[in-house]
């Protein structure tokens, strides 16, 4: 892939077109086609069976809408749990709470690690802080394994094909409810209003019946379909439309801002109608 132009077709009928540079990598992994590639617009790009990931222009908002509505939204978090984010990105958001202890990722797929590593480095560069455990092995396992153990969870998966299909089950949300401690937040991304219309509801049909707190926000991320980008989070007790302005404390983010943590919740009818 060089001097060419790749397509990730988002639907039967449409696709987002980037011009690439350069491959830097590829491979046909035990769980799932690996490309990292370097593009004009972009920068370095992963790819997962030709699926944009992360790209180094704009993989920050995903990782800090991801990590940081659910971290200021608990009072406490300690000990945080990463399901799948091999690249790393959602790991650097969270280590810049002082209060969390402890990050165990858990990541079904080596390679991805292995090759943020080396080519992300702006991403993945926190995966070998001391606060942080990786562990590469099945998110769904390691969730059923787990009980009362983290104040918050995160689901940094793929969409849901491949390995990632268990991920988006009623089963996954009721583990996860178990892996959390009594006051917990779990968050997972759920794709987009756009595509994903079925899938969104389904989710928030799931998570309502397991947590008593449940919410959709959104954020704009221009590398994946539609731009526009859904995340479901689950609470035992902490509303993230609640949050004291005492709450928060200064951060280095290039999106998420305090003011948008809340306004991030304000949902287009269309997108709030599947929420009902």
């Amino acid at each position: 892939m060089s001097g060419l132009w790749f397509t990730e077709k988002q639907t039967e009928n449409f696709g987002i077109t980037m011009k690439v540079n350069r491959t830097l990598h590829t491979e046909q992994t035990d769980f799932q086609k690996l490309d990292m590639i370097e593009t004009a617009e972009w920068g370095k790009m992963l790819l997962l069976d030709n699926m944009v990931m992360t790209s180094e222009k704009d993989e920050f908002v995903y990782h800090e809408m991801v990590a940081h509505v659910p971290l200021f939204t608990h009072p406490h978090p300690q000990k945080v749990l990463v399901v799948g984010g091999g690249d790393g990105g959602v790991v650097r958001e969270i280590l810049k709470h002082p209060s969390v202890e402890k990050v165990t990722l858990v990541d079904i797929d080596s390679k991805v690690i292995e090759y943020a590593k080396q080519y992300l480095p702006n991403i993945a560069g926190e995966l070998d802080n001391e606060r942080v455990e990786v562990k590469v092995g099945d998110g769904f396992m390691h969730i059923a394994q787990s009980k009362n153990e983290y104040d918050v969870i995160m689901v940094d998966s793929t969409e849901p094909v491949g390995p990632a299909v268990n991920l988006f089950t009623k089963g996954f949300y009721a583990g996860i409810a178990q892996a959390l401690k009594d006051d917990g937040i779990f968050v997972a991304q759920t794709d987009n209003p756009w595509f994903k219309a079925d899938l969104i509801r389904e989710v928030q049909k799931d998570v309502k019946e397991i947590f008593p707190i449940t919410n959709l926000y959104h954020a704009n991320v221009p590398t994946y379909p539609s731009g526009m980008w859904t995340f479901t989070i689950g609470s035992k007790k902490y509303d993230p439309l609640q949050v004291s302005e005492d709450r928060f404390h200064e951060i280095e983010t290039i999106y998420y801002t305090k003011e948008l943590h809340k306004a991030s919740f304000v949902l287009p009818k269309f997108v709030k109608d599947l929420t009902e």
